[in-house]
């Protein structure tokens, strides 16, 4: 695509493609920011976008910048609203181990065993998977949540040390 081809696209397609975010996301700021990172995703790649298909690219393209932004928004937390009973206790632990042990203890046989393989022994996905007969999805999958599991069970690491 050249730069008149790229002017154009942005001309035809802006104004549905703004109106696409802003129908989903609902936030006039934000829908104008995902357009425009849209816009320079494309212009990024323009030489290896075929003009003919630039609409299907510039939608394809916005609507994966505008669940990056939501993903994104949900993993930041208020902190006025973090409830501090939840992540700190009143224990002091002298033995990490301990903690360890006693985190591990929370996860079933399948967690316990993908997690020890992959962050003890450091195992890939795919030989931990040929190991315990599982797909290489299905072991990332147990390890997320035993991370998880673990991550709600220990808390940070300054309430621990």
């Amino acid at each position: 695509m050249n730069i008149e081809e790229y002017n154009k696209a942005v001309d035809m397609h802006s104004d549905g493609v703004y109106r696409f975010i802003l129908k989903n996301i609902r936030n006039d700021e934000k829908a104008k920011d995902i357009v425009q990172d849209t816009f320079v995703k494309l212009w990024v790649n323009a030489g290896d976008v075929n003009y003919q298909k630039v609409k299907s690219y510039i939608f394809t393209a916005a609507y994966h910048t505008m669940i990056d932004v939501i993903r994104k928004e949900k993993r930041m937390t208020d902190f006025e609203n973090v409830n501090e009973e939840k992540y700190s206790h009143s224990k002091q632990y002298t033995d990490l181990s301990d903690i360890l042990n006693e985190a591990l203890k929370q996860l079933n046989d399948v967690q316990r065993s993908v997690i020890m393989l992959r962050d003890y022994e450091g195992y890939s996905y795919q030989e931990i998977g040929e190991i315990t007969g599982l797909s290489e999805s299905q072991v990332k999958v147990y390890i997320f949540r035993a991370r998880v599991t673990l991550k709600n069970y220990i808390g940070s690491m300054d309430a621990v040390l």
